[in-house]
């Protein structure tokens, strides 16, 4: 059997470059004509590890943490909004917009690893946030998606007050903190190359390309 190559997505669900970096990359993948050559495995990754529980207004928390303006922030939403519509996805941002604590949700992700349902769960939880814009550390929430993807939602649900499955995510978490990746998206291809950021279709064609001529 011809080896595929292995994609890492280290990400946050409530990461709007790593829904546009995904999209990019999946269009490269299509456009090549690979799906089968491929293989992708999502890996946890917290813009705000220390979020509190009921989360804090986006524009808040985009000026504490990075120094942005109202007006910044609304021409970087605006570049975003737009970036995602050319890849079919719909960014909805308004003033109760708030960033929320995601680390259930991947736990959840690491559930769905699994069932071969990771993809579609992850996808599910970033449309939940920025098109629906649902809470997505709400449980309920949570459990929406899950059905929405026709996992077990009672049996995921459960594994998120079970202190070996939460040490498993904390230490993939740490693995690739290891690694270097302090940012997101970071795209690793085979666990020997990486790019970080939401590149061009052209830049992740060129990479496959490449990792194909090499196989």
């Amino acid at each position: 059997m011809e080896d595929k190559i292995k994609i890492d997505l280290v990400s946050d669900v409530v990461c709007p470059w790593c829904i546009i970096g995904y999209k990019r990359l999946e269009k490269a993948i299509i456009e090549l004509g690979i799906q089968d050559k491929i293989e992708i495995e999502w890996q946890p990754f917290e813009l705000n590890p220390n979020m509190p529980k009921e989360g804090q207004n986006l524009r808040e928390h985009i000026s504490e943490k990075y120094g942005s303006n109202e007006q910044q922030q609304k021409e970087s939403q605006k570049t975003m909004t737009e970036a995602g519509a050319a890849l079919d996805f719909t960014f909805n941002y308004s003033e109760d917009t708030r960033m929320v604590n995601t680390f259930e949700a991947h736990i959840l992700l690491d559930y769905a690893q699994e069932f071969g349902k990771q993809t579609e769960l992850k996808l599910q939880l970033i449309k939940s946030f920025f098109t629906d814009q649902k809470d997505v550390s709400d449980r309920a929430v949570l459990k929406e998606a899950l059905l929405e993807v026709g996992l077990n939602a009672d049996e995921a649900l459960a594994l998120l007050d079970k202190p070996a499955v939460i040490e498993d995510v904390r230490n993939k978490q740490q693995y690739w903190k290891e690694m270097g990746v302090n940012s997101v998206p970071t795209v690793v291809f085979n666990r020997k190359s990486a790019v970080t950021g939401a590149q061009p279709v052209e830049t992740f064609k060129e990479i496959l390309k490449q990792l194909i001529a090499e196989q």
